[in-house]
């Protein structure tokens, strides 16, 4: 079956539910740690607590993949999951302001994850299932408009709170500002969910019972695990080749999340203590500026499919890394907070690739039978580097640069930026099979049968510190 062309607005309801999704995210990956500071976790501690987020994609997304492959039903293939998925993540937000204890909100976070990653791994699978070939690029950059809205959101809606005079903390010592965020965030996670499942409809197996007797050869935990282990063996080569641009890609990128805040604060603002008002302010303003990166990210978005057929896929995502890079680079040059943002607008240029171009250059290259559980296995190159940053990057950083130096953090977003070069020079050996002399038939006969799905991890442990400390 060839797959009909859809409008502009068909695009934008299948992917709305991104909207809401990235809401939820945005809330949790700005201010968890915060709030795991506000019920007494040591510093120290916040690595370990933050594993939730990469452990639950780990493990839930080829998972669920591999289940959404093998379903069918009323609500069709995708849109059971992700609309359980969306209940339970919205459920988890709504009461995780509310926490009491440090190991309430844990738990609470590690369900907000799993909930999170139920939801988000077949509505990637879902966007490519409907769209042809030629309009997949547009498709996941619609996605990347989502996602950078739904980011800014997420990250002024406390501070839109504190202007309209909101005040006080909850018992546990938890700003109501952000009580009141997370709330609203759980409602529009929800809506933006069923709004995509209200007004996008599936399409069903085209050989139904060829469906069903894969179903049934396949029923199990046990079959999906050999499913998982099956994939990553048969792994293709186009995806063998994005690994490595994946891996170093975020390894740049939680560099920049964990470290960039402090950077500022000490390289910027010339802070030493933290406890000190330069800090604070460094804190504030370091929060400000990497907002743009979610501005920059939705402003230039639908750029991206028209530079992309003016050279290719692997060149726009090369140079957008580029840019990237040059963003967390420039960090080390700067002195005035105002330059600052236009260090995040290049790192904005290469997220908004980062959520798109990998998946389309690697839409021809997926079964279709096994679209989800590649695409949860795809997510392994986000969230492995998280983990391994998670567990080594601290008694690399004490090794290397000395403990308690003041410039470790600089240094750092430094090292980000050299990952981001390394990963934009691997992109240039990834073979994007759009870039193939393949006739026109072929392509379309090839694409029943392999479609592609991205699946976003996008799981960073984000800087310390509620937007509103006082």
């Amino acid at each position: 079956m060839q797959k009909p062309r859809l409008s502009f607005w068909q695009i934008w309801n299948m992917s709305f539910g991104f909207l809401g999704i990235q809401f939820g995210w945005g809330l949790q990956l700005g201010n968890m740690s915060g709030i795991y500071e506000k019920l007494g976790a040591n510093p120290d501690q916040l690595p370990l607590l933050w594993l939730a987020a990469p452990l639950t994609g780990l493990i839930v997304q080829p998972i669920i993949g591999s289940m959404s492959d093998r379903t069918w039903g009323r609500l069709g293939r995708r849109r059971p999951y992700f609309l359980v998925g969306a209940i339970l993540a919205s459920v988890a937000l709504f009461f995780m302001p509310t926490s009491s204890s440090l190991w309430m909100a844990a738990g609470l976070l590690w369900i907000l994850d799993a909930s999170i990653n139920i939801t988000m791994e077949p509505f990637r699978a879902f966007v490519a299932d409907k769209l042809n070939s030629d309009q997949r690029t547009t498709g996941f950059v619609m996605q990347s408009f989502f996602i950078g809205l739904g980011a800014t959101f997420a990250g002024w809606l406390p501070l839109a709170f504190r202007r309209f005079g909101v005040s006080g903390n909850t018992d546990s010592g938890i700003p109501l500002t952000l009580k009141y965020a997370f709330q609203l965030g759980a409602m529009a996670f929800l809506l933006a969910v069923i709004w995509t499942v209200c007004t996008t409809k599936e399409y069903p197996p085209e050989d139904m019972e060829a469906f069903e007797r894969m179903r049934r050869e396949k029923r199990g935990v046990g079959a999906g695990l050999s499913e998982i282990i099956t994939a990553l063996r048969e792994m293709p080569k186009t995806m063998r080749q994005l690994a490595p641009v994946q891996i170093f890609t975020w390894l740049g990128l939680f560099c920049m999340w964990l470290f960039y805040v402090p950077a500022v604060a000490r390289h910027v603002f010339g802070a030493v203590d933290p406890q000190s008002e330069a800090y604070t302010h460094g804190v504030e303003w370091g929060g400000f500026a990497m907002s743009f990166m979610n501005i920059t990210c939705f402003a230039v978005a639908f750029l991206l499919p028209k530079l992309a057929r003016a050279t290719s896929r692997k060149t726009v995502h090369a140079l957008c890394l580029l840019c990237g890079a040059a963003g967390l680079l420039s960090v080390y040059f700067i002195s005035s907070p105002w330059m600052l943002v236009v260090s995040m607008v290049g790192v904005g240029i290469a997220w908004a690739s980062i959520l798109s171009m990998p998946y389309a250059i690697l839409s021809g290259a997926l079964p279709a039978a096994r679209m989800g559980v590649y695409m949860g296995v795809f997510n392994f190159f986000i969230v492995i580097p998280e983990i391994t940053q998670a567990l080594t990057f601290g008694p690399l950083i004490r090794g290397i640069f000395g403990a308690n130096n003041p410039r470790s953090p600089l240094y750092v977003v430094i090292v980000g930026g050299c990952f981001m070069i390394l990963a934009a020079l691997l992109v240039t050996r990834v073979r994007d099979v759009a870039d193939l002399d393949v006739p026109e038939a072929a392509v379309i006969a090839a694409d029943e049968h392999e479609p592609l799905i991205p699946v976003e991890g996008v799981q960073p442990v984000p800087s310390s510190g509620l937007i509103d400390k006082e």
